[in-house]
């Protein structure tokens, strides 16, 4: 038998150092994806939240015939608001997105808007939205051509009373 010599003990330097890159290659790759996949997932939470109050604002209008007077969305969701004592939307809502902005909006008699900034850091992919009755989701970035750019997420709903 052959003595065993240093270079059949084990790795050299050049071949963990490889395997090392590849390592973080690869860990690279995947905390970008789980970067866009977290980041989807709140501008997804920012859209539900923004839905949950346009549809209590929906509600009211439907039972008095008019949206309640709110200066701001931070008036809506607070625990003394008539949506929420009347249970047209959840106790407890933020009045920040889930990328720590506050949302915006407000209500006169005959019409509402509701607004999110969207993510600070990737606004091509989850840009600003608003939300006004009869209208859905609409991205604030206008594409070329005067449509609007597609947002990830975004759905168009009925008007108020109109197919619910």
């Amino acid at each position: 038998m052959l003595p065993a010599t240093a270079r059949t003990r084990g790795f050299s330097l050049l071949e963990l150092l490889v395997a090392m890159m590849i390592i973080a290659v690869i860990a690279t790759l995947g905390f970008k994806q789980y970067q866009k996949y977290s980041a989807n997932a709140r501008y997804l939470k920012a859209q539900d939240d923004i839905k949950i109050v346009a549809d209590g604002l929906d509600q009211y209008y439907l039972k008095y015939a008019r949206y309640p007077d709110f200066g701001s969305y931070e008036a809506m969701v607070d625990n003394n608001s008539p949506l929420v004592k009347e249970s047209m939307i959840k106790v407890g809502m933020s009045p920040q997105d889930p990328f720590g902005q506050p949302y915006e909006g407000k209500s006169t008699r005959g019409n509402y808007e509701l607004k999110c900034q969207g993510d600070p850091d990737h606004p091509n992919d989850f840009g600003p939205f608003v939300r006004t009755p009869g209208q859905g989701m609409t991205p604030l970035n206008a594409a070329p051509g005067g449509g609007t750019a597609p947002a990830a997420g975004t759905s168009g709903s009925p008007a108020p009373g109109g197919g619910k």
